[in-house]
């Protein structure tokens, strides 16, 4: 069973920055793309970044891309991301999970409780 747990949300001002952590199992980090998924409330998850297997290439969602930087530490199982000029449409809270390109992966079911970002104006 995929277990994965999030930290470092928030609350921040407008403009200012967060950075968000991701634990994993060393068999879950080390076989799939990993990414980031946000739900604000009344709102679906939608995809924020993905990273592969290698961390050299990543993706993201155009709302944050340019702000926002997803990164993998394999040797420490976890997964970052890099919020930076944060705006209140980035209110939401935050989850990991294994990736298929922009989608969560296929069979995955097991998520975090998340973590809330919470961006005042």
């Amino acid at each position: 069973q995929v277990q994965l747990r999030e930290s470092g949300g928030g609350s921040v001002q407008a403009g200012g920055s967060l950075r968000l952590s991701c634990t994993a199992s060393a068999r879950t980090f080390g076989s799939f793309a990993m990414g980031w998924f946000r739900q604000a409330p009344g709102r679906d998850r939608e995809f924020v970044a993905a990273v592969d297997l290698s961390g050299r290439n990543t993706a993201y969602d155009d709302s944050v891309k340019g702000r926002f930087t997803i990164s993998r530490d394999s040797p420490r199982n976890t997964l970052y991301l890099q919020m930076n000029s944060l705006k209140p449409e980035d209110t939401a809270v935050y989850y990991c999970a294994p990736t298929y390109g922009r989608a969560v992966r296929s069979g995955f079911s097991s998520w975090g409780q998340g973590t809330q970002v919470t961006v005042s104006s």
